[in-house]
């Protein structure tokens, strides 16, 4: 890693595994995309379905994002010792906990799927579709899960391009099934199902190949091992817990919003999709920070990491400003292409104009929990996730009673998120990550 006073070598290091990392994000929503569009022409009630249905899983595979997060970590620091074996066998633990979990959630989803429909408050004319979407994709759970774990290992390998590739050739893979599936075969919305699950059981088999074959290339044994899978669970809860603060905080800020009327809650659909493909590169920042910082804590160099931490904060806050000064900017021209309601419009352009001026705060924390996973530091994570969403309480109560309806109730409700949220998500991070105890941690 470079030791000048530029740091353009590890500007490159930093670049050379987000970008990729940034492209196997954006594919892996292309899955959701594809159906959507496939499922569309079916019908109304199909759509309908596969939005509950979608939303299902997506909260679950969200739930369990730590499968890759803990992992990534765990295993760069392996290798920063030059333990690559070592590095290599805790990845394998990853995936051996991923198919465990993943086999659990397949019994409960096919068991349970009509009773899950039925709790999301599915019509009788679109339960039937969302039951069989679930079904026809729940053989997918468990890779879902393989591919969290494998890429997280991957990642840690100081490899993201290799899951890019994957992802890509998976979305591929899954656009021609569905099509081939629906109409084709006429299975209908089960059809759009059963493609995903098999293009997401093919990017498994593809990822987790390339981790046996490193670790038989260092005779690694790919036995599962109790006390790796149980390690592994126990760095995950954490991180589990710091999920559900965040998950929790989104379903807040809906709830408020559908509270503030109509219009502001079909602004919001808008204003939350651009900030979460904004978040994208706020997250392939996080990766590289990860993979880098495990690495040097691993390597006993705690300047380099430093280093890492100053340049991926730098990065991060230009990437904020940069996509936010876009999306403020182009604001008024893209919410018609979601509606041709002129309210919405309206309400939605002034909250992208509130996140494009707010995203910069928001690149600190994305930044710094991706730094402080790379460490191992997951218990404070967690702690700190339960504050900041206790700080963001009366902010969203506040928003809830007073403020008022229409363009810009959005406003006050998007500076509570993208303001009050994010800073105190920044502030609890910073804090920790200003202090040396979580290097300490990372390289024991």
């Amino acid at each position: 890693m470079d030791d000048t006073p530029t740091g353009r070598a590890l500007d490159r290091r930093i670049l050379d595994l987000a970008v990729p990392a940034l492209g196997a994000l954006i594919a892996e929503p292309l899955f959701i995309l594809i159906d959507s569009a496939v499922v569309g022409h079916l019908g109304t009630a199909q759509l309908a379905g596969l939005t509950l249905a979608s939303t299902l899983l997506v909260t679950t595979v969200a739930l369990f994002v730590f499968l890759a997060y803990a992992t990534t970590g765990a295993v760069a620091r392996k290798l920063g010792a030059g333990d690559e074996r070592g590095a290599l066998s805790l990845g394998l633990d990853g995936i051996w906990l991923a198919l465990l979990l993943g086999g659990v959630l397949l019994v409960l989803g096919l068991t349970g799927a009509e009773h899950l429909v039925a709790w999301m408050g599915a019509s009788p004319e679109v339960a039937p579709h969302a039951v069989a979407y679930l079904r026809s994709s729940m053989p997918g759970i468990p890779a879902m899960l393989v591919v969290l774990a494998a890429t997280g290992a991957l990642r840690g390998l100081q490899d993201t391009k290799t899951p890019l590739r994957v992802a890509v050739i998976g979305a591929i893979g899954n656009a021609i099934g569905s099509i081939a599936l629906v109409y084709g075969l006429q299975m209908g919305i089960a059809g759009s199902g059963l493609a995903t699950a098999l293009a997401q059981i093919g990017m498994a088999v593809a990822l987790v190949w390339v981790v046996v074959r490193g670790a038989r290339e260092r005779s690694v044994s790919l036995r599962p091992a109790v006390g790796g899978i149980m390690s592994n669970a126990r760095a995950g809860l954490p991180l589990l817990i710091r999920t559900l603060t965040l998950r929790v905080a989104i379903l807040l800020t809906v709830a408020c919003a559908t509270a503030l009327g109509q219009v502001p809650l079909a602004a919001h659909q808008i204003v939350n999709s651009v900030w979460g493909l904004a978040a994208f590169a706020l997250d392939a920042l996080a990766i590289a920070a990860q993979a880098l910082v495990g690495h040097g804590l691993g390597a006993r160099d705690p300047d380099t990491v430093r280093r890492v931490v100053r340049r991926c904060l730098r990065w991060g806050t230009l990437a904020g400003a940069g996509l936010g000064a876009v999306i403020a900017g182009l604001g008024w021209l893209i919410t018609p292409l979601f509606t041709s309601d002129p309210e919405v419009q309206h309400a939605a352009a002034l909250g992208l104009v509130v996140i494009g001026v707010l995203l910069p705060i928001a690149s600190w924390p994305y930044v710094l929990d991706g730094v402080l996973m790379g460490a191992g530091d997951g218990r404070y994570l967690a702690w700190a996730g339960g504050i900041a969403l206790a700080m963001y309480l009366p902010l969203l109560l506040a928003v809830w009673v007073w403020a008022p309806g229409g363009a810009l109730g959005l406003v006050w409700l998007w500076v509570s998120f993208a303001g009050g949220y994010m800073l105190a998500r920044a502030l609890t991070t910073w804090l920790r990550a200003r202090g040396g105890r979580w290097m300490v941690l990372g390289a024991d």
